[in-house]
């Protein structure tokens, strides 16, 4: 009687213990299989009677399923997030194709653009301020732009 009324128990702490180690050394694998692990203490919970090798069998199956979850459907999100344009670390670049106003005019090729709360310079045709205008390409820390 104690050993099965234990063994949800015995599942839930070897659950824990897998999503510790997953802490330790994380990849998300071992998350999965603990998950598993936690789902059999629970099927255990529910049917206290179910022998030790069902119980295995489960804990199999469980792990084999939740690592495919993770693997079809958790992981593809999860790179989705993770790819970017590459120019996460480019500030400038990721301005371009943008349209900001300007609030310096731009004389002999040179003035300077509102973006966000900062100023930026730019180089292109010479407009008035207050002119909108859009990035085309950046050189350094200056932003070409045309008229928008």
């Amino acid at each position: 009687m104690f050993a099965s009324v234990a063994a949800h128990y015995l599942w839930w702490i070897v659950a824990l213990v897998l999503i510790a180690i997953e802490v330790i050394m994380p990849g998300y694998f071992m998350l999965w299989i603990g998950i598993g692990a936690a789902a059999t203490g629970l099927l255990v919970l529910v049917m206290p009677g179910l022998p030790l090798l069902a119980q295995a069998v489960i804990f199999v199956v469980l792990a084999f399923v939740s690592c495919a979850v993770y693997w079809y459907a958790v992981r593809p999100a999860l790179q989705k997030d993770e790819q970017n344009d590459g120019r996460l670390n480019r500030r400038a670049e990721q301005l371009i194709g943008g349209r900001y106003v300007l609030i310096e005019a731009i004389v002999n090729g040179r003035g300077k653009a509102r973006v966000g709360d900062g100023q930026w310079l730019v180089s292109g045709p010479d407009l008035p301020a207050g002119s909108t205008v859009e990035v085309v390409a950046v050189d350094g820390t200056t932003l070409k732009v045309r008229a928008a």
